[in-house]
């Protein structure tokens, strides 16, 4: 069962490990997660229930 890592866009573990294995090692699912992040787009304090 994938565990779900990003609230606000419904990423799960899973998803992050097909993203890092099919860009040769990067994953750009955290790269999307940071800048809407740094844009101020995250809702992670409302949506996460550990409010991160």
């Amino acid at each position: 069962m994938s565990k779900l890592i990003c609230y606000c866009w419904n990423y799960t573990d899973e998803d992050i490990r097909k993203d890092v294995f099919e860009h040769n090692g990067k994953s750009t699912i955290m790269e999307k997660i940071k800048a809407e992040k740094k844009a101020g787009n995250c809702q992670c304090e409302i949506k996460n229930p550990k409010g991160k």
